[in-house]
């Protein structure tokens, strides 16, 4: 991969709007990451029912987030900022002040809309450091983004589990209400741009009712192949979690958990700190292909000691797959549909996670903890592997398309951002046509 200085990271910094935005980016995320922990000690501690009903509740929000994503990117797309927030704060304000006294069954249904008409604050981050941040920088600047969202999640859910033990779950969810309506709040008052001067004659034509498709995002193999690798990459994180907890516990050493995971995130974040800082970026396929063939001998380790450093290989790579994939979605969507797209990365981030836990708690209750590792591991590396093939075939035929059009100047696709091929810039200026692409790390 190569070194590089650390003062590439001062030059993303130094940036006008960036610093003021990754710190707001910490806090605006720390309230959404402690909803899965605030949630479960609800249903569990305050409604007296059992983990698999907690487990829906979580599961029912995860589903409204995944699926209103997309839909809040878009709203950012076509209305910007300050307008697509409200209806987020009005929604998120209501759920989290009412949901401490709703009956179970309302519950589910109440943070089902939380999901779906929740803050973007994950979306709108990252849009408006692909506004902020020019292409050459931009992996420094994801790779930052992840390290923030790394100690946000190292923050959120143990804040949510202090309040929550040591005052009430009410009162938990009514501080994760107003701090997630006050992140809203801060996001209008900022306002970080969602979208460059350029695009935006574009923007305001998609909002014009002509009947356009302007305003939809471009499927193409490449931008399909990204997705993939996002949800492979947190089914395979997500499994991990759950795969950690089972082989500690069978140590007899759940106390360690938390010391586990410190140094799990520790890793990632040293990780990404350095992919951030290299000279050339990896494909995130590549990436996928690496922490998955590494999650497998986790399973193997003899100790708690043994365990934590047997996480750490995997771990480093876990920040930069994920701002990988972030960098590669903002490089192969036009920048009028790029909120809409980053809501599907989201989507992408929300769906592997959710299959993740699933899958290696199977895994484990047939056969051993070991399992869970295996066997995510071994989904991850077969889904890298098929992305790869995939994405190489496509490539070829591309290639000859491209060899047949030179004469008429059509645009052809080109994938290679989700390739393991060294860095080319022969075609690296974006267009809007929608099926033009420029070429990735």
């Amino acid at each position: 991969m190569g070194f590089m200085s650390l003062a590439a990271y001062h030059r993303v910094l130094a940036l006008p709007g960036v610093r003021s935005l990754t710190l707001l980016g910490v806090l605006a995320r720390i309230p959404h990451t402690a909803i899965s922990m605030v949630l479960t000690l609800h249903v569990v501690l305050s409604l007296d029912r059992g983990y698999g009903d907690a487990g829906l509740v979580v599961g029912a929000f995860t589903v409204g987030a995944a699926v209103g994503a997309p839909w809040r990117g878009r709203a950012v797309d076509r209305l910007g900022l300050r307008r697509a927030l409200v209806p987020s704060l009005v929604v998120e304000a209501m759920v989290w002040s009412t949901a401490p006294w709703l009956p179970f069954q309302a519950l589910v249904g109440a943070v089902v809309l939380a999901g779906l008409l929740g803050l973007p604050v994950f979306t709108v981050i990252r849009l408006s450091l692909s506004v902020l941040v020019p292409e050459p920088q931009r992996r420094t600047a994801y790779a930052l983004d992840s390290m923030a969202v790394e100690g946000s999640f190292m923050v959120g859910p143990a804040l949510g589990v202090l309040v929550a033990t040591h005052g009430s779950t009410t009162v938990a969810m009514m501080l994760l209400g107003g701090s997630t309506v006050v992140a809203g709040i801060a996001l209008m008052v900022v306002n970080p741009p969602t979208r460059s001067a350029a695009a935006a004659p574009a923007v305001a034509s998609a909002r014009e009712p002509a009947g356009r498709r302007a305003g939809r995002v471009p499927v193409s193999a490449a931008l399909l192949a990204v997705l993939g690798a996002t949800a492979a990459a947190t089914l395979v994180l997500a499994g991990t979690d759950v795969a950690i907890v089972a082989e500690l516990r069978g140590h007899d050493a759940l106390d360690l958990t938390g010391l586990i995971m410190v140094a799990w995130c520790g890793s990632s974040l040293l990780g990404g700190l350095v992919y951030g800082a290299a000279p050339r970026g990896v494909p995130p396929l590549a990436l996928l292909l690496a922490l998955a063939a590494l999650t497998v001998p986790i399973g193997l380790a003899s100790s708690p000691l043994v365990l934590a450093l047997a996480v750490l290989p995997a771990g480093a790579l876990c920040a930069p797959l994920i701002s990988a994939t972030a960098e590669a979605v903002a490089r192969l969507v036009p920048e009028r549909v790029r909120g809409e797209a980053m809501g599907w990365h989201g989507s992408a981030l929300t769906a592997g996670s959710a299959a993740g836990a699933p899958v290696a708690g199977f895994a484990i209750d047939a056969v051993a903890p070991w399992a869970g590792f295996a066997v995510v591991g071994s989904a991850g590396a077969v889904l890298a592997v098929i992305g790869l093939a995939l994405v190489a075939i496509h490539r070829r035929h591309a290639g000859a398309a491209r060899q047949e059009s030179a004469g008429a100047g059509t645009p052809v696709p080109d994938v290679r951002a989700v390739l393991p091929r060294q860095q080319t810039r022969e075609a690296s200026a974006q267009t809007t046509e929608p099926v033009s692409f420029s070429p990735g790390p």
